[in-house]
């Protein structure tokens, strides 16, 4: 990482330094809610555009030029790993991804290959690409998705809304359960080692789904690989920020896998999480992102409030408490940022 980028107000709250304001970046804030993205969406498929170096890049840097934001996230998908491993991975407007081999038995987990980091190059190659477009103005956030959510694609075969099938594999077959996870961590922290030494500047695992498992499901079915993932990254210098859909329950669980930053959702209070979690623990977060559907009065109040309720803490990098939604409007995200980078102090 470059003395530019430890210097950067992402970077500096992600380690828990002071910054004359919070840093601002937003979970899919290149995405479908800006006319841009719809303008290269139409011309690719998903896939095309994960797979195109060049194509990924102009979409990551879509935010940084459009918003502003503090930190710019490769466009990217987190299931290119279990694609890479064997899975049949398709997406569908309208229906999101689909497995046409789910994974239920274990010859199905047997056939997953594991030596695969090779064919995720092209994450790499847009790395690099995007990272000669920033040319040292702001970091760059690579990411993965967690054993278990990828784990629960693969196993439903696409979205799921009970997540019934792959919860009957962790109860009824916890040790074909624990094998597969077991493959899925050590493709993950292979493929997380790629993107720092293809230049990242931080990483963020997101385990999207966490929020469907009881507490002790997840900390022997989803916390004890996060922590295998982050014990083996080659981490130095750059912050591992651990993100759950649950972590208003689970952040306490997150920190003993010894992330920088952990990543709450909407449903706490940011700085009783705060204060809860060990002295040099970030935390990134947690507007409701339906806030931003509000009037511009509201967007401001609440980031205000927010800024209010943390000020004084190091360490507090904004963020929503999930991704942009695909209809917001792109002026209030906008609004939002502006009212973060030039009305906080």
């Amino acid at each position: 990482m470059s003395t530019k980028q430890q210097d950067s107000l992402f970077i500096k709250a992600a380690f828990s330094q002071p910054t004359e304001r919070p840093p601002v970046w937003m979970m899919r804030q290149a995405g479908r809610f800006m006319k841009e993205y719809w303008d290269i969406k139409n011309r690719y498929s998903f896939l095309e555009m994960c797979k195109t170096p060049e194509i990924a890049a102009d979409v990551t840097m879509l935010p940084v030029d459009l918003l502003g934001i503090d930190a710019a996230i490769l466009f990217s998908d987190i299931l290119v790993t279990a694609e890479a491993m064997g899975g049949d991975l398709s997406f569908t407007q309208g229906v999101g991804p689909r497995f046409s081999n789910p994974v239920r038995t274990s010859d199905d987990i047997d056939r997953l290959e594991t030596g695969v980091v090779r064919k995720l190059q092209y994450v790499a190659d847009a790395i690099k690409i995007v990272q000669q477009r920033l040319d040292g103005k702001i970091p760059l956030i690579g990411f993965a998705g967690s054993p278990f959510t990828v784990m629960s694609y693969l196993v439903e075969g696409g979205s799921s809304k009970d997540f019934k099938l792959t919860k009957l594999m962790l109860h009824n077959e916890p040790e074909l359960a624990h094998r597969l996870l077991a493959k899925i961590a050590e493709v993950t922290t292979g493929y997380l080692n790629l993107q720092i030494e293809a230049g990242v500047d931080a990483l963020q695992i997101f385990d999207s789904w966490a929020s469907a498992l009881a507490w002790d499901d997840y900390k022997e079915f989803s916390h004890t690989y996060i922590s295998k993932i982050i014990a083996g990254l080659n981490r130095q210098d750059i912050p591992i920020i651990s993100f759950c859909k649950g972590s208003s329950v689970f952040a306490p669980l997150m920190a003993e896998a010894k992330p920088d930053v952990i990543s709450v959702d909407w449903n706490a209070d940011l700085l009783n999480v705060k204060k809860s979690l060990p002295s040099g623990i970030a935390v990134q977060g947690n507007l409701d992102p339906h806030i931003l559907y509000a009037d511009k009065k509201v967007i401001k109040d609440r980031i205000v409030k927010l800024h209010e309720r943390m000020k004084g803490e190091n360490g507090f990098i904004f963020n929503l408490g999930h991704g942009i939604m695909p209809d917001l409007p792109f002026d209030n995200v906008k609004y939002a940022i502006d009212v973060i980078k030039n009305e906080l102090t």
